[in-house]
């Protein structure tokens, strides 16, 4: 009898090992394949049994949370939707995360492990921490100054403080209610699908992640270049160029919109934006050299995050000189997104140094307590102090006395280049407006702020469009709204 209860009872802790171990296989080896189990709604409903963590703007709440007592319990709320979506993109229980949403979807989301109060807390516990929040450092008068200059036009701004790197503005117009994707309902579905189908791409973040061709706004990289070479010593010395130019090994005529371009100066070129100076500039100073500082400014970086992707901006590398000097002119297949002229703009304001952008200054628990901290950022050379310096004067003298008048702010030194950039076939698009500054205040020691804005024309003002006349205007009142504090 004693033996019979003895093998019962190992035949009973045999099961008992084989129920943990199948229990330990399922929830730790086969737990990937049932979470990504479509029909396993269980990961859907613990995400949404919380309110998801906020994004910040000073200090305020630019998001928040709505209890809708259904199974996916809370969704995502938006103060200012269609201003802030180029920064916060959405969260939908729908069509997933994008932007901020996205790249800090595991720290709102509660899912990050830096949450947890010690390491495998969760794990072992099955708790779920509260979202924690995203302090930005985006600048919120500038933001709104950014969106309201541009109003119903396409276009995109992109501001950042030269001294950090610190992402100021990022607008692009038009724009949409992120609000309006959270759900899951049936006019979440269609809201999706009429914003997919819109041809002026709502959803399209125009500062981050379309190029444009620059125009006459990379003249300022093309200037730096012929500076560092050598090809140009003084910004008043004539150029020795042609007015109209043959662009080499071809019968194409390159010629300007101002007069007085034959064998202008530098500072007369930059002022009145003399396309035959600088395509000449830029063959004279040759595709190796020329390439080297577009690559320095940022050009042709495809790792560039901040923290959500931004679009390659492309210097072209196998050009011949006819190419290289429509190039050097922000034609041909030289293309930039916002951020990466306002970068550009920056260098200059920065003395030749320039931080790469970012959006994140830091962040929180639900209860406040630091995560994580963006720090100080590298800076790399662009160009020589020496340089930055004659480009700050090229750009100041724009403002003054050249096409960027509109942009001039009373008390405040702001030094700026506009750009009308041409595209399509044979010239055929309608043009985009360019302007890209930057202002240093009456009591400031630095330039705080730069800023590149473009303004896509429509066909009924195709002759109205001008970077000094569209875009000018927008950049002052984003510079003005820094300087103000």
């Amino acid at each position: 009898m004693t033996r019979n209860i003895r093998h019962a009872a190992v035949f009973c802790a045999l099961l008992l090992v084989a129920l943990v171990v199948n229990a330990a296989r399922v929830q730790i080896v086969q737990k990937p394949e049932y979470d990504d189990n479509p029909a396993n709604r269980r990961p859907d409903i613990a995400r949404y049994q919380q309110p998801r963590g906020d994004i910040l703007v000073g200090g305020g709440a630019v998001t928040g949370s709505r209890d809708t007592g259904e199974h996916l319990r809370f969704e995502r709320t938006y103060a200012d939707g269609p201003m802030y979506a180029p920064i916060t993109g959405f969260a939908s229980q729908a069509y997933g995360t994008t932007l901020l949403e996205h790249a800090e979807d595991g720290l709102l989301s509660g899912a990050d492990p830096m949450l947890a109060p010690l390491p495998l807390w969760n794990d072992v516990t099955g708790a779920h921490n509260p979202g924690g929040d995203v302090v930005t450092t985006i600048h919120g008068a500038a933001q709104r100054a950014a969106f309201e200059g541009l109003g119903g036009r396409k276009g995109a701004v992109a501001a950042i403080e030269p001294a950090t790197g610190r992402v100021l503005a990022l607008v692009s117009t038009p724009s949409y209610d992120p609000q309006l994707l959270s759900g899951n309902s049936a006019a979440a579905t269609r809201t999706w699908k009429r914003l997919n189908a819109d041809p002026d791409k709502p959803m399209l973040n125009r500062a981050v992640s379309r190029t444009y061709p620059p125009g006459s706004t990379f003249k300022v990289v093309t200037a730096a270049a012929a500076l560092e070479a050598g090809v140009i010593r003084d910004l008043d010395a004539p150029t020795r160029s042609p007015d109209p130019y043959t662009l080499p090994g071809t019968r194409t005529k390159l010629t300007n919109e101002a007069d007085g371009c034959r064998n202008a100066s530098l500072r007369e070129a930059f002022e009145w934006s003399c396309n035959t100076v600088f395509a000449k500039l830029g063959v004279d100073v040759g595709v190796r050299g020329m390439t080297a500082m577009a690559e320095a400014f940022g050009f042709n970086d495809d790792g560039l995050r901040v923290p959500f992707p931004v679009a390659r901006s492309t210097f072209d590398t196998s050009v011949d000189r006819a190419q290289l000097g429509l190039s050097s002119i922000g034609q041909y297949n030289t293309r930039a997104t916002p951020l990466q002229m306002a970068t550009v703009a920056a260098a200059v304001a920065g003395g030749g140094q320039v931080r790469s952008p970012y959006l994140v200054e830091r962040t929180l628990r639900a209860g406040g307590s630091l995560v994580a901290a963006a720090g100080s950022r590298p800076s790399r050379e662009v160009m020589r102090p020496s340089t930055a310096a004659l480009l700050k004067e090229l750009m100041t003298g724009v403002v003054d006395k050249g096409t960027g008048a509109k942009a001039a702010i009373p008390g405040a030194t702001v030094g700026g280049k506009t750009g009308t950039a041409q595209h399509g076939v044979g010239n055929s698009g309608t043009p985009y407006a360019w302007f890209i500054s930057w202002a240093r205040g009456a009591g400031d020691i630095e330039p705080k702020v730069a800023v590149a804005v473009v303004v896509e024309g429509t066909a009924s003002d195709r002759q109205g469009v001008s970077g000094g006349g569209l875009a000018a205007p927008i950049a002052r009142a984003v510079m003005e709204a820094v300087l103000g504090g």
